[in-house]
């Protein structure tokens, strides 16, 4: 029987990133993987919707180039190439994760994992011995039993990236992250889309108020809020609206964005306690069995593969370090990828009521900023909110809608993470022009109101 200091079950952003830290380590590693490098971020999630709406934004902007002197005749879009390069893209990427294990010295099988106990996992015929066990196993589309969610034309995220053709109309069943990136996506190429949400806002997680830019913003799509899906049939969507009374809309296909469920099939002969969220854990990430840790949307924690990343970089310094690092969740960012983009960390202002926190904001349009009014225009819109504590001046959220949301919220996330006042945010130099330079702004005016 082969031994391993670690076994990790799952490749995904989770789980590759522990066994290439326990690795790096000098550790003796396995990682077990049922089908492709990298897991649902690489293959079905975060990656080919990014290449998608890469592809997708090149077209929109190509139609509306006028205003910038760019004259483009005859712009069509093909969704065959797009797929392609969403493909090439996908086996890059899966090369550089199986680069790193290499690179490693971490041993990989692929196969369906069985778990025997906390110390032994069989594949095939195989049994391997692990010191430490690390479950990544990820998480899958929730389909809830609506009548005709098994209709061919219904998709769940997984299947709408395998399509060969642009559907004439699509109703989004859902508008959180991922059924808005899709709303986002279609609408640009043409699809008429519908989004039909049972809350009365799209992305929970979002400030009301920009909640209500976004859709504002996806001029092309029609929202339905505060409705409940009653029937999908072949050729429409029946659902009950906000004030009780039956409707249906036409639909050639059909996007089942309600959810995700972690996928702990297999897990309960370990003994592991498993509630409706997931696979239980502390912050270090720690089941109730002592050798063996879960992470990623497994757990239930945080369904964010950046969240997966770093909770394995917490699993792998507890088993293996000074047990000293625990799992932090008061600064963690999230971001739509649509267009617009939006991103956040830190709580709204809805939350800081409800757990008590006094606080103050301030909110700066962007086309107040000179980098976005070059490059979009007077049009343009864009929202930056920073939120701070009113007695002390502490940044306890920054919310932002517009380009760039996703590449400048990092900062939010240190500038929440180290604790910063809005005075201490005066004092850092910030490029111009540069968008980014918004969050300084809203943390001068904030700084008057102290």
């Amino acid at each position: 029987m082969d031994s391993f200091d670690l076994i990790v079950v799952g490749s995904g952003p989770g789980g590759y990133v522990a066994a290439e830290r326990a690795g790096a380590l000098g550790k003796k590693v396995l990682i077990i993987e049922k089908e492709h490098f990298g897991g649902v971020c690489t293959n079905r999630g975060c990656i080919p919707t990014k290449s998608l709406l890469n592809s997708a934004k090149l077209y929109a902007h190509a139609q509306d180039g006028k205003q910038f002197g760019v004259q483009a005749e005859g712009v069509s879009f093909s969704l065959l190439d797009a797929m392609a390069w969403k493909e090439e893209t996908i086996r890059t990427l899966r090369s550089g994760i199986e680069f790193l294990m290499k690179s490693n010295k971490v041993q990989t099988v692929f196969g369906e994992a069985q778990f025997l106990d906390a110390h032994h996992v069989q594949v095939g015929d195989t049994v391997y011995e692990g010191s430490y066990l690390i479950i990544a196993t990820g998480s899958s589309p929730f389909v809830p039993p609506i009548p005709g969610s098994k209709l061919d034309h219904v998709l769940t995220s997984d299947g709408i990236l395998e399509i060969k053709e642009i559907p004439s109309s699509l109703v989004v069943i859902g508008g959180g992250v991922i059924g808005i990136e899709f709303a986002s996506f279609f609408s640009m190429i043409g699809t008429k889309v519908t989004v039909i949400e049972m809350m009365s806002e799209i992305l929970p997680m979002m400030d009301g108020e920009f909640a209500k830019l976004m859709r504002r913003e996806l001029k092309a799509v029609d929202f339905h809020l505060g409705c409940k899906v009653e029937e999908i049939t072949p050729e429409s969507v029946l659902y009950t609206d906000a004030k009780g009374e039956k409707k249906s809309i036409a639909a050639s296909m059909v996007l089942m964005s309600v959810g995700r469920k972690p996928n702990t099939q297999g897990l309960e002969k370990l003994g592991l306690d498993i509630d409706r969220r997931g696979v239980v854990v502390n912050d270090r990430m720690q089941t109730n069995l002592a050798t063996v840790y879960a992470i990623g949307d497994v757990n239930g924690r945080s369904l964010l593969a950046h969240s997966a990343s770093r909770m394995a970089e917490v699993a792998v310094s507890n088993i293996f370090g000074s047990r000293s690092m625990r799992m932090r969740y008061q600064a963690i960012p999230w971001a739509v990828y649509g267009n617009p983009e939006s991103a956040g960390c830190g709580i709204t202002e809805a939350e800081a009521a409800k757990l008590g926190i006094p606080v103050k904001s301030q909110t700066v349009q962007m086309r107040s900023n000179g980098r976005f009014l070059a490059e979009h225009g007077k049009k343009g819109a864009g929202l930056v909110k920073v939120i701070c504590h009113a007695q002390t001046g502490a940044i306890v959220g920054v919310h932002l809608l517009g380009p760039y949301s996703s590449e400048m919220i990092w900062g939010a996330s240190a500038l929440i993470e180290a604790e910063l006042r809005v005075q201490d945010v005066k004092e850092i130099v910030f490029p111009h022009p540069s968008v980014s330079e918004l969050i300084k702004d809203a943390c001068f005016q904030l700084d008057h109101t102290l």
